[in-house]
């Protein structure tokens, strides 16, 4: 079958119309994936600003709540004692120590470490185990 010759004006068209259709096709996918990027990103941020807005609320409202509680004299002589440890006459004060955040973050921190560590083991003894039953495989095949 004898193949049809393309006329070099075809040829060079098809070069120019080509490549500028590639560069547009580039182009528009370029600016379409960074348009849903920045999508993303704004959607993500509008998430941590409606977040952060209704934990202001609850503690604008808790505020309010103890500015009322405030107007209390008894509440104050209570929130007093609890807080800065003052006393009644004839009253005693016994201090017990709470843990900080930065101990529970701690705790928690090694808690993790050592799931991790019981998980390594594991994962060791089950390697263990199949290495070891392959090998009794093998020398009873070679038997």
């Amino acid at each position: 079958m004898a193949k049809k010759r393309v006329p070099k004006k075809a040829k060079r068209r098809l070069v120019v119309f080509g490549s500028i259709a590639i560069f547009i096709i580039v182009y528009c996918a370029f600016t379409l994936v960074t348009t849903t990027m920045d999508l993303y990103k704004l959607n993500n941020e509008e998430y941590q600003l409606n977040k952060k807005l209704n934990t202001l609320k609850t503690d604008a409202s808790d505020l309010k709540t103890e500015i009322t509680k405030l107007q209390d004299k008894d509440y104050v002589a209570r929130y007093a004692r609890e807080n800065y440890l003052y006393t009644k006459n004839g009253e005693y004060v016994i201090k017990t120590e709470e843990k900080t955040s930065k101990q529970k973050e701690k705790t928690k921190k090694d808690e993790k470490n050592i799931i991790y560590v019981c998980i390594a083991g594991i994962i060791l003894i089950i390697l263990f185990i199949i290495i070891k039953h392959k090998r009794r495989k093998k020398k009873k095949s070679s038997k």
